[in-house]
């Protein structure tokens, strides 16, 4: 067989999935901001997660220190 006669195939397959690998990348990043954009708001409300230390903690240790 020659190589020839699949090049087309083999060309229509990476396109596929490069072009499926970018579209989930971007999708990732909009997905992202989109989650920094909501947890921005919820703290600008006064929403703070669980893991987050209370305002000034960190603030107070360093002036204790």
């Amino acid at each position: 067989m020659e190589a020839a006669t699949h090049t087309g195939f083999i060309v229509a397959a990476y396109a596929f999935a490069f072009g499926v690998v970018g579209g989930l990348t971007a999708w990732v990043m909009a997905d992202y901001r989109a989650q920094l954009r909501k947890l921005t708001a919820l703290e600008k409300r006064g929403i703070v997660r669980r893991s987050a230390p209370p305002a000034g903690t960190i603030e107070q240790a360093k002036e204790n220190a």
